[in-house]
């Protein structure tokens, strides 16, 4: 995958878009706005706002639709990609659009309160790996 990895800082402006797929896979869709600050003179100034559309996937996207709401300062990190398409009228039109990996609040803006999302399958006879930081125990040589 060739894709180039991006990082935002934006301004959620819709609310999420969650949706399911025939095949039962979440989606969901969400602009967020992104406006630099530049130097005039003495001082700083709003730049030009660029709007970025992003789509998360399966449970991300189940979260993100639980978490974000429009207005929320978010950070998200993800592969930009290209999608051209036909509209009805036979125009042909291409758009950038971010495949999130990861997004979240951003914390100088908001607080959190974090919750584990359990996936599916039985997990009472799973153990965890030594690195999984989510964890309910830690090692005996923790410092902590």
């Amino acid at each position: 995958m060739n894709e180039p990895t991006v990082t935002i800082v934006g301004n959620c402006v819709n609310e999420v878009d969650l949706k399911f797929l025939p095949s039962g896979i979440a989606v969901a869709n969400l602009t967020v706005a992104v406006t630099p600050r530049v130097k005039d003179g003495d001082g700083w100034k709003d730049g030009e706002t660029m709007w970025f559309r992003l789509a998360c996937w399966r449970q991300l996207a189940e979260s993100v639709a639980e978490s974000i709401v429009k207005g929320t300062r978010v950070i998200a990190i993800g592969r930009l990609s290209c999608r051209s398409y036909e509209t009805k009228s036979g125009e042909k039109r291409t758009d950038m659009e971010i495949q999130v990996d990861s997004i979240g609040p951003e914390l100088r803006f908001a607080s959190a309160k974090v919750s584990r999302v359990e996936r599916g399958g039985d997990r009472s006879t799973q153990h965890a790996p030594q690195d999984d930081p989510w964890s309910n125990s830690a090692p005996t040589d923790a410092p902590f």
